[in-house]
């Protein structure tokens, strides 16, 4: 009888049965993270959508009642009430807007077109839109964004997206105002972009599941922001990293390669820039 280690056709299909299993492997972890995304979207539109139904009954109680009244009936205080519930209803759908929106920018992961930016442009610009928010809550911007960096490959719509998602967690972690210091500088052959807050901090397991998709310590937190932050920074072949302390804040910061290895022409070699001035108490 022939040694089946000796036979060429086992032989031959012992790698296939290998190629086999490592695909049904990895296809069975994609269904797990498929069904855990959708088990996690569900969730986080369940609550809003729960709110809004609730507040559509009771406007509709309202307006029954001041209906039944007929003309005796005194409609000022159902009018109230019923704008009350109505700006609830808006600001429940601007939360599934933003859950949507956090989620196709999660989802749609690998698509990226990359040219070279200007890194210190592109967070001026951030620092300049979210300034009135930050500041009706009491958040002071301290900015310190060299001018001359060397060039970054980025898909600037991407790369916005990810920056945004960290101001603005930082700004959550700020709820009775605070400082935010953001800075650029060149280190080796790569790009750093530190943001720090001086709000809430976290825990070492609390920052240890920071980047977990659909965690988050915030009440109506989507727990979407930073694992899309991090994908897309991991995507351009960068990476993010955070510290953080319970009480006295936390630090990201994001590394990128160089497009270049010249850094580009300036009148000022070195020098920086506010991109917004530090206010005033």
């Amino acid at each position: 009888m022939q040694d089946p280690k000796l036979n060429p056709q086992n032989q031959d299909s012992e790698p296939d049965a290998l190629l086999v299993s490592l695909e049904l492997q990895k296809a069975e972890s994609q269904a797990q993270l498929l069904a855990r995304l959708a088990g996690g979207l569900a969730h986080e539109i369940k609550n809003p959508l729960s709110t809004m139904a609730i507040n559509l009954a009771l406007l509709q109680e309202e307006w029954e009642r001041v209906s039944a009244a007929g003309e005796g009936g005194d409609p000022g205080l159902a009018i109230g009430r019923s704008l009350r519930r109505i700006r609830t209803l808006q600001n429940e759908v601007g939360r599934l807007d933003s859950i949507l929106d956090e989620f196709l920018t999660f989802a749609r992961g690998g698509r990226v077109n990359r040219k070279p930016e200007d890194l210190s442009r592109i967070v001026r610009e951030l620092l300049e839109f979210v300034e009135p928010e930050n500041e009706s809550q009491g958040i002071r911007q301290h900015a310190d964004l060299v001018l001359g960096l060397p060039l970054v490959l980025v898909d600037e719509t991407q790369l916005k997206q990810a920056v945004l998602n960290l101001l603005v967690n930082a700004r959550q972690a700020m709820e009775d105002g605070g400082e935010l210091i953001v800075r650029t500088e060149r280190i080796g052959n790569e790009v750093q972009l530190s943001i720090t807050d001086t709000g809430c901090g976290m825990s070492e397991s609390e920052l240890a599941k920071c980047y977990e998709v659909f965690w988050s310590t915030k009440p109506r937190g989507t727990g979407l922001g930073l694992s899309s932050a991090r994908r897309i920074v991991e995507e351009h072949g960068g990476r993010m990293t955070a510290v953080s302390e319970p009480g006295r804040g936390t630090s990201f910061s994001i590394v990128l390669p160089l497009a270049v290895e010249l850094v580009p022409h300036s009148e000022d070699d070195g020098a920086h820039e506010s991109a917004l001035q530090t206010k005033k108490s």
